[in-house]
């Protein structure tokens, strides 16, 4: 029976070697991990001042996500409410997105996106007319985009667009919620019973972003 070759033994690297192939691991470990922790208040000073070196590398490869939509300070949620009108008199109206019928998950996401994008370029209704108008310039194509999108997808010969701030509630809120809950079932179940505490009001806010048609045209 002819021997067996057997394959020589893998070289050690040499500290310089492992060295070179860390280093690039390290910063771009760096470049993912600092932008988030760097992001929109609250954030960390240290983190902003670490972030600074790396601020060229996060931009060409575009890392600088904020990744605040769920924790720890998500802020309020946004949709797109839309109302179609048919040529032929029928009506459709809906949400962007929408979590019924938006499948899969991932497209209800990238919707989400859509409306988390054109939510922070819209001024409020009682903002003064001269920031609105400043303002408008940003955010009309994107909105033109979406409601293009909605006519020919629906097959609509109009549609009017809202802009919808989901109300967060705070800790207390939800906590005054539940009291008032708890002494709703409490007064129904022993009259007489202590006043419940009074919920708070949670009116989500409505701007309004216009009436288009198929040639994106804005009606008044």
């Amino acid at each position: 029976m002819p021997p067996v070759a057997l394959k020589p033994a893998l070289k050690p690297w040499s500290p310089a070697a492992r060295l070179a192939a860390s280093a690039p691991i390290a910063i771009y470990l760096a470049a993912v991990i600092l932008p988030p922790l760097a992001g929109p208040p609250p954030a960390s000073e240290l983190a902003n001042r670490l972030l600074q070196p790396f601020r060229p590398l996060v931009g060409a490869l575009s890392l600088g996500h904020g990744y605040r939509f769920f924790a720890p300070d998500p802020g309020p949620g946004h949709s797109i409410r839309w109302t179609i009108e048919r040529a032929d008199g029928s009506g459709l109206s809906g949400s962007l997105p929408d979590c019924d019928a938006d499948r899969p998950r991932l497209l209800y996401h990238r919707r989400f996106m859509i409306a988390e994008k054109i939510a922070p370029l819209v001024p409020p209704a009682d903002a003064p007319a001269e920031v609105r108008r400043d303002a408008r310039a940003a955010w009309l194509p994107l909105v033109k985009g979406v409601a293009g999108q909605l006519l020919a997808r629906h097959e609509g010969a109009q549609v009017t667009l809202e802009l919808v701030e989901h109300y967060l509630p705070g800790p207390e809120e939800l906590i005054a919620l539940e009291e008032g809950r708890a002494g709703e079932l409490r007064n129904a179940a022993e009259p007489g019973g202590a006043e419940p505490a009074k919920a708070p009001d949670m009116a989500d806010i409505v701007t309004p972003l216009g009436t288009f048609q198929p040639a994106e045209g804005t009606l008044p």
